[in-house]
């Protein structure tokens, strides 16, 4: 496959990349760890390509994916490849998978038995782990038998492909999945215009960060989400990704999340194997065994419930507290008045937006925080964000 050109473009996932030639689209590049992994691994394929403004069909087609893994429901289906070099299955078996909808899945198996082959479920495996057209040709949206996640060449692996798996899903509607665009319970311009009003400190900090860019993560259950949470507690963000996706994988639906009957069936040695420590493991059965007796709200009750109730509820369980419910509030139901008090960050950030010496007790940080209600929660992410500032060139 012939490239010309490439470009690199931001999406939801990561920065991307896309080659392209005079007979279509040649590549489509997932993100690595760094830009500049993802740049070599695309030139490594192409080293004849040049970077370049993409043409018009292109740039249609990068808008998309854009769009696409940002939770729009989008089809790709009139993006030009160039297959020109692939063998004969190879191009079948990628026919196929454009065929999938968004928000769907088809194992290997399904594939091979409807270009005819019903024992070439491996070789459909092999044609898309060497897939040119990531997204494009959506080889996330194939799994394994019984709807099994199956294996991800992509960085973070499973982890990604889950996560893909989700945004689809959610702009496709399906129930529990997404919290939506709608699912601020609030107009992130009125609540701006309001800290600006309230607080002419804040504002200056709200200036020099930029745009209100908090999104909403994608969640099955308040279990899932409560689940993740667990999980994530105390590792780096790599290696939670990691251990979570492994737990994911002992699922039928992984991208679904982990089910509490399921989990609580599963055996300690399989969940030790996927990563977890001793604590998180009693804490997960613990939650499940919550769930499974009507403890833990859905996430349509959780959605009826005031915050302080739902922080009561949900800190009943083992491993979870305060926090862990703030985070849940804020970043899943898109509440807009959270202000995590006990959160280093935030302490850290509002030292630095109001030139404190040292971090702010919780007194201080509650009473400078009346100014901003009923929008702490817009408020606590701009405390964030500040200290980012100091990292930038």
């Amino acid at each position: 496959m012939a490239a010309q050109h490439f470009a690199l473009f931001d999406t939801s996932i990561g920065r991307c990349a896309i080659a392209w030639g005079e007979d279509g689209v040649a590549r489509v590049q997932l993100p690595e760890a760094r830009e500049a992994a993802t740049r070599a691994r695309l030139l490594r394929r192409h080293p004849e390509a040049r970077e370049a403004p993409p043409p018009p069909a292109v740039r249609r087609a990068i808008e998309d994916i854009v769009a696409l893994l940002g939770g729009a429901a989008r089809d790709l289906a009139s993006v030009a490849l160039d297959m020109e070099h692939l063998a004969p299955f190879q191009r079948r078996v990628y026919e196929a998978a454009r065929q999938i909808p968004a928000g769907a899945t088809r194992s290997y198996g399904e594939i091979a038995t409807q270009l005819g082959s019903p024992g070439a479920a491996r070789a459909v495996g092999q044609a898309l782990g060497r897939n040119p057209f990531a997204i494009v040709v959506p080889c996330h949206r194939v799994v394994s038998a019984g709807g099994r996640v199956g294996g991800f060449s992509a960085n973070g692996g499973i982890a990604t492909k889950l996560r893909m798996l989700a945004i689809e899903a959610a702009a496709n509607g399906q129930p529990g999945v997404w919290d939506g665009d709608a699912g601020f319970a609030f107009d992130p311009k009125a609540a701006l215009r309001r800290l600006r009003g309230s607080d002419a400190a804040l504002g200056r900090v709200i200036d020099a960060v930029g745009p209100f860019r908090m999104e909403l993560r994608p969640t099955t259950s308040l279990f899932a989400a409560l689940a993740e949470s667990i999980v994530y507690q105390q590792l780096s963000g790599s290696a939670a990704r990691t251990i979570y996706a492994r737990v994911c994988a002992l699922f039928p639906r992984a991208h679904e999340g982990p089910t509490p009957g399921r989990l609580l069936r599963l055996s300690d040695e399989r969940l030790r194997a996927a990563g977890l420590s001793r604590s998180k493991l009693l804490s997960l059965r613990d939650l499940a065994r919550r769930a499974e007796e009507g403890g833990i709200p859905t996430l349509a009750e959780a959605r009826q419930m005031d915050d302080e109730a739902l922080v009561a509820r949900l800190s009943e369980v083992r491993g979870i507290g305060r926090w862990t419910v703030e985070m849940l509030l804020m970043f899943r139901l898109g509440r807009p008045d959270v202000l995590p008090v006990d959160d280093y960050g935030i302490r850290k950030g509002f030292a630095r937006a109001f030139r404190k010496r040292g971090l702010p007790g919780r007194q201080e940080l509650e009473k400078r925080g009346v100014r901003w209600k009923p929008y702490r929660t817009v408020a606590s992410w701009y405390l964030w964000r500040v200290l980012e500032l100091e990292t930038r060139p």
